[in-house]
């Protein structure tokens, strides 16, 4: 009964939070922590969280379709788990194995053109992983309808580190212009160049950090973050809700933020424009040419 109750309420508060979502983020984040801990509390071992959590991940590839978001990147397998025992390894490497296999095969994937991407140092995964991981990526390469990257043998900081070296290494050989290290030139060198700026990061399990992940892509678009208590295996649908909603709770301020802040410069920027189109005014007749661009801008100021 108490069970039945529950379910009912929190069906009543997935429908609620649903009408309260206007849109959705193009590029989701998550963190799937908790696993372990997970079975631990379940009396299971480490291996079956890692399955109750595969089923999590299939949800909420359904979740994102339903909302419309575009990018799922999953923090599958970090440059810190190479840290854990071997036989954790070896199971997660085997997960890793069948769950890419099973998705560059299922029809759901091939029906709504998911393309699979990994993004990390694969180099470093077991090669029957390497092999999983380029079956699932050409057999779903030429698709646009919804974008899958599972971040494997993944570390933001190695991976800004790799991007360093490599400017510094097409600097020294002549192959770039230090004047021309911008932004793209960076970017082109990490693990993930193809990987969207990322709008919300989830993680789940309780801690609240983001553990070197996606620096670049996450940090530098100042993603909106959702931390949560459930592990991964427990993750729900209306916790889901709840994260997009804190994202548009976060776009919402900023949109307020930038228009208050534009209204305060044009509100300091006043008299100075006005004061540049009197001068414009009395000089225009002996310019060369007629300086439209400038003067339709000091007219939208005024």
């Amino acid at each position: 009964m108490r069970d039945r109750l529950r379910d009912a309420a929190s069906a009543v508060y997935e429908r609620v939070l649903r009408r309260e979502i206007d849109g959705a983020p193009a590029h989701v984040a998550v963190i799937q922590d908790g696993n372990r801990r997970y079975a631990r509390e379940h009396g299971d071992d480490a291996s079956d969280g890692y399955q109750s959590g595969a089923q999590t991940t299939e949800q909420v590839l359904d979740w994102c379709a339903d909302l419309g978001v575009e990018e799922l990147t999953l923090y599958a397998f970090s440059t810190e788990n190479f840290e854990r025992p071997e036989e954790q390894q070896e199971h997660l490497f085997d997960l890793l194995e069948e769950k890419l296999t099973e998705f560059a095969e299922a029809d759901r994937v091939h029906d709504e053109r998911v393309r699979i991407r990994a993004i990390g140092d694969t180099d470093r995964l077991p090669e029957r992983v390497q092999e999983a991981v380029r079956y699932a990526e050409s057999r779903t390469a030429g698709y646009d309808g919804f974008a899958l990257n599972v971040a494997l043998a993944y570390g933001g900081r190695d991976e800004l580190l790799t991007a360093a070296r490599g400017v510094a290494e097409a600097v020294d050989t002549g192959d770039l212009d230090p004047a021309d290290v911008n932004f793209e030139a960076i970017e082109s060198r990490l693990h993930t160049s193809p990987v969207a700026d990322v709008d919300l990061i989830i993680r789940t399990g309780g801690d609240e950090r983001t553990s070197n992940f996606l620096p670049w892509h996450a940090n530098g678009s100042e993603a909106a973050v959702f931390f949560c208590t459930p592990y991964w295996p427990e993750f729900s649908k209306v916790d889901f809700l709840r994260a997009v909603r804190t994202y548009e709770s976060r776009e919402a301020s900023w949109r307020r933020t930038r228009a208050e802040r534009s209204l305060a410069l044009v509100r300091a920027l006043g008299s100075e424009v006005k004061e540049a189109r009197r001068i414009l005014d009395r000089f225009k007749g002996t310019l060369p040419d007629p300086p439209e661009d400038v003067e339709a801008e000091t007219q939208s100021a005024d």
